[in-house]
């Protein structure tokens, strides 16, 4: 067998979504560093009159940020070739969705029990996909993975190093401990019941670092399964929801303290939005704990893709009597994840140094806006993609029931760790 290996085709650089989405939220970036993204529209609040939320003298911004994200992901679309006039016709109906979502999950009652717009999103879509019907002239504008690599990458700009180490590295322990353990539970679990290597790598990278993101991460480091990561998502959606009201009432009722009660909900709540609400419904201080564990275990979505690509490269999808070169490892991983990396170390170390940390806050406010959009367009486009039929033939049952598993050993691990970690008895309370 020759071992002679293929050129390397630059024209990736432009023509792969993988890149395409790096440049793309690099341009965001820079626009908002230089100051030529002032603001961007929001949503309010609303408690029985949802003009509240949005008023008619709302729609211009919501126009303007609308044809802002269609004009971006257009070139994106365009030179990966894809049909340009078929994702502009149904692109509105995608982001009025978006919308709607955001619109509902204002709602103050809603809004409390923090069920966030990416919920609403995903419903919306599921109902449209198994209740109406998909109709073709929407499948054009579904961009998916566009929508959701962008997003990572802005992610990445808003994990700053000194802001970790500030929380303290008890919570970067924490995590790595939580997320080994749980892993290799998870994946282990999996494979004895019979579910894919590819399957379970997804699912104990979800249920183990941070849900939605790790899943989409893990799942373009092994080139899986569409299905495969659609179903770790609703499992991630369905069991935060529980978790979210579920253990701020078990903190209670056992009397935690503050810190060792967000610690746990950090570490074990696989949707951030859901993991500041679940933190706040017990008390300021458990939400900063709950935000500092989630956001360490955030960093943990480079590594663990990078530790995926090259098991793949080395042992899933090896040759025989082949060896994988440096190349092969680089081609399979997902470049997403060097744009999350180099925008996490750019912020860290270049720009907040030289700007200061109130000029990147201000930055950071404005692009964790629009990573919001980006995510909520994304889950419109995961609900339309997926109808449950086909989604129970990936797993079902046996699959969901290792996901529970995985989720209440997490809990349990974790319940702990917060203690040993967060409780004052080995280490200083980082807060």
């Amino acid at each position: 067998m020759s071992n002679e290996r293929e050129p390397i085709d630059w024209s990736s650089l432009i023509r792969k979504e993988d890149w395409l989405v790096v440049w793309m939220a690099f341009i965001i970036l820079i626009l908002a560093t230089a100051g030529l993204i002032t603001g961007i529209p929001s949503v309010g609040s609303w408690s029985s009159n949802i003009t509240d939320s949005l008023s008619v003298g709302d729609l211009p911004g919501m126009v303007v940020l609308g044809l802002g994200i269609l004009v971006l992901t257009s070139l994106g679309v365009f030179l990966k070739k894809d049909d340009l006039p078929s994702y502009w016709k149904g692109y509105p109906v995608i982001f009025v969705m978006a919308v709607v979502s955001f619109v509902i999950s204002k709602q103050s009652t809603i809004k409390y029990y923090g069920l966030s717009y990416v919920l609403w999103a995903l419903l919306m879509g599921l109902i449209i996909s198994n209740i109406i019907g998909l109709p073709d002239w929407l499948k054009g504008a579904i961009k998916t993975e566009l929508y959701i690599k962008i997003g990572l990458v802005l992610l990445g700009a808003e994990i700053l190093f000194p802001t970790i180490v500030q929380g303290g590295l008890v919570s970067v322990a924490q995590s790595l401990c939580a997320v080994i353990v749980t892993w290799y539970f998870a994946y282990w679990l999996a494979r004895k019941v019979g579910l894919s290597q590819s399957f379970a790598s997804i699912m104990a990278s979800a249920v183990s670092i941070c849900g939605v993101s790790a899943a989409i991460a893990a799942g373009g480091a092994i080139k899986g399964d569409k299905k495969e990561i659609s179903f770790t998502i609703s499992m991630v959606l369905l069991t935060s929801i529980v978790m979210l009201v579920a253990q701020p009432l078990i903190a209670r009722s056992l009397n935690l303290p503050s810190a060792v009660a967000g610690a746990w909900i950090g570490g074990t709540i696989d949707t951030t939005g859901a993991v500041v609400a679940a933190g706040a419904l017990y008390d300021d201080t458990a939400m900063t704990a709950a935000a500092i564990v989630k956001l360490a275990q955030n960093v943990l979505i480079g590594i663990a893709a990078f530790a995926l690509a090259v098991y793949w490269s080395l042992r899933v999808d090896r040759v025989e009597g082949e060896k994988p070169s440096l190349m092969d490892i680089w081609f399979r991983f997902p470049k997403f994840i060097v744009g999350f990396v180099a925008a996490s170390l750019v912020f860290s170390f270049i720009l907040s140094p030289s700007l200061g940390a109130a000029a990147v806050s201000s930055t950071l406010g404005l692009t964790k806006s629009l990573r919001g959009w980006f995510f909520c367009l994304s889950f419109v486009g995961i609900g339309l993609e997926t109808k449950f039929s086909e989604l129970m033939k990936v797993g079902g049952t046996k699959a969901a029931g290792v996901y529970i598993a995985a989720q209440l050993v997490n809990i349990v691990l974790v319940y702990f760790l917060a203690w040993i970690f967060f409780g004052g008895i080995f280490f200083p309370v980082p807060l």
